[in-house]
């Protein structure tokens, strides 16, 4: 950009330009700090004195730096246990959601498909309404998938709302044309698909893969509903336990070794926080570019 131009940009800036944008960066600032504090504030805490974090001394910066409630965390063979359940549930149930999401989203997508608005219609009423958690669990019991690893890989795989963003993306980005052209070719429908719609469909495809791969990695509700076995449990649920253990005082003989108690589980409780979001946080930048694409589906027309 050549000093002629800059100066032409910078002469049609108006003060109400400037204005408005500082105010639109000092408001987008403001968010963000709102944001990324909190997540700041736990990492910080989970390697800060727990006395420092009780009373407040600590807002930005490790004070008393310590690593006993990280020591505490992975020293406890069911964090393990849990890593390992939910890595399983994570991938598998991934895998599976967007083998079944694809497929359904690719085939509402076709004008051809017998009955699609009836379809559609069906999935979108299981949307607003369902049996209830008494029906449902009747139903998985009957099934014989209680206490097992499939109900927690099965439930949750599928979602109308994913399905929906796909069939609106390949509808939006798969002409007709080409389809045709494919179709006079001699392709069907399952060569169209898995050698045309999946190579052109990266964007959505990482972003169902990360909707699912959180809720799965996120997931302890299912497990605390229909399983009962210990060697099932995710790590949510050992989180979840643990939470709720540091929130319970004990009471020692000795009051300065339940304080010492009560401190640590403080620092236990954040440790644990950071150990199961770690993860995520690593896996989205890599992500990102596509997510960004994939929520824009259907916003521009033409």
């Amino acid at each position: 950009m050549t000093a002629i131009t800059k100066k032409k940009r910078h002469s049609r800036e108006t003060v109400q330009d400037r204005i408005l944008d500082t105010a639109f960066y000092l408001i987008v600032g403001i968010f963000m700090i709102v944001c990324l504090y909190p997540v700041w504030f736990t990492i910080v805490a989970s390697v800060s004195s727990s006395a420092a974090v009780n009373s407040g001394r600590m807002l930005l910066l490790p004070v008393g730096f310590q690593l006993k409630g990280y020591t505490f965390v992975f020293s406890d063979t069911r964090i393990l246990t849990g890593y390992t359940n939910t890595i399983m549930y994570t991938v598998s149930g991934t895998l599976l959601g967007l083998s079944c999401s694809l497929a359904a989203g690719y085939a509402l997508s076709r004008k051809d498909l017998p009955g699609r608005n009836l379809i559609m219609m069906l999935f979108v009423f299981t949307m607003y309404f369902g049996g209830g958690l008494i029906p449902t669990y009747l139903v998985t019991k009957s099934l014989g998938l209680i206490n097992t690893r499939a109900v927690l890989i099965i439930r949750g795989c599928i979602s109308v709302y994913n399905i929906i963003l796909i069939r609106t993306f390949f509808q939006s980005n798969l002409p007709d044309e080409m389809h045709e052209a494919a179709t006079i070719d001699g392709c069907g429908n399952m060569r169209f698909f898995l050698q045309f719609a999946i190579p052109l469909s990266k964007a959505i495809v990482a972003v169902i893969a990360l909707y699912l791969a959180v809720g799965y990695w996120n997931s302890y509700y299912t497990a605390l509903v229909y399983t009962t076995d210990s060697k099932l449990k995710p790590l949510q649920l050992y989180i979840r336990e643990m939470l709720m253990q540091s929130n319970s005082t004990v009471d020692y003989e000795d009051p300065e070794l339940a304080s010492q108690y009560n401190q640590m589980m403080q620092g236990v409780k954040y440790a644990v926080i950071v150990a199961a979001t770690l993860p995520v946080m690593c896996i989205y930048p890599f992500l990102q570019k596509y997510f960004v694409q994939g929520v824009m589906i259907g916003s521009v027309k033409g």
